[in-house]
């Protein structure tokens, strides 16, 4: 990316992220407009629609995660994928963002309650201006490390913290990674009420990197799962988190909905769509994965 950098603000999302974001990163984004209060008033009916629309333990599509861990000596396999779409206009330029991510996730119990995560993604983008293409890469992005300690569990509530970190393995210059090692931790609750789960995230991230972007960033969002039929789980997922441009304070908010089916019990596929509430965010991501535990 290099002397674009000064006019696109990137946004990376490593997961991340995908499945869960270790950090809130995503991907190219050019970001232009704050909350108004008609948002606001449209992101909160959502969110507490989401408490009464949802089973057990939250997993992609979902970015939202939840405090379930995987038991000691067990095993799960994640290959998450995600294509997205993003469309803006300033000054009379018309910048048009395509992108996707692939990333593979694993994640061990090292303890009953205590699960270590690796994330390994790999990324595209383009980005055109009227048409133009100004920028084209590919390539493994920062990959990420994380622990989950699940510190209790009782009569359906479930409370974790998962600090983390990302290491500069992408390339900054091209836009794949910040260039520097990022920490974070997340607060994660889950209450479960047969057949529905509620997920909730806070976090903090650190965000070093060599572009001048805001460092202390913080995410929050909330899942809920319902089991509409045996092996079909319907998700709904809310979120919004502080835009790395540390000279705005327009902040990206998404919806996202989808379903996860269980092909057997350590098999699971899903599919999700996720847009945006605000400019800020990208307007359209597909996502898709499986989850394979042995």
């Amino acid at each position: 990316m290099g002397q674009e950098r000064e006019k696109i603000k990137l946004h990376f999302r490593p997961d991340q992220n995908i499945g869960y974001p270790l950090f809130g990163f995503g991907y190219p984004k050019i970001y232009q407009k704050i909350f108004s209060w008609k948002e606001i008033s449209f992101i909160l009916p959502l969110i507490l629609f989401s408490f009464f629309s949802t089973s057990v333990f939250a997993a992609h599509p979902l970015i939202t995660d939840d405090a379930g861990t995987q038991g000691k000596g067990r095993v799960q396999l994640e290959v998450n994928s995600e294509v997205n779409y993003d469309k803006d206009s300033e000054a009379g330029v018309k910048t048009k963002t395509t992108g996707g991510e692939v990333a593979t996730i694993l994640s061990y119990g090292i303890t009953e309650n205590v699960d270590v995560v690796l994330g390994i993604p790999y990324q595209w983008f383009t980005i055109k201006e009227d048409g133009e293409i100004i920028s084209r890469e590919k390539g493994l992005s920062d990959i990420s490390l994380e622990l989950k300690w699940r510190f209790y569990e009782r009569d359906g509530w479930s409370f974790a913290l998962k600090p983390g970190a990302t290491f500069p393995t992408g390339n900054e210059k091209k836009g794949l990674g910040t260039g520097r090692v990022t920490y974070d931790i997340f607060f994660i609750t889950t209450k479960e009420i047969e057949p529905l789960a509620f997920h909730f995230n806070l976090g903090y991230m650190r965000n070093e990197n060599r572009f001048d972007e805001r460092k202390d960033m913080w995410h929050i969002s909330l899942a809920s799962e319902v089991e509409a039929v045996k092996s079909l789980r319907l998700v709904t997922n809310v979120g919004a988190e502080s835009t790395p441009d540390r000279t705005s304070n327009k902040h990206p908010a998404f919806i996202l909905g989808g379903l996860i089916y269980s092909i057997t019990e350590k098999f699971d596929m899903d599919i999700g769509i996720k847009g945006g509430l605000n400019k800020p965010e990208t307007d359209l991501a597909i996502l898709g994965g499986m989850a394979l535990r042995f």
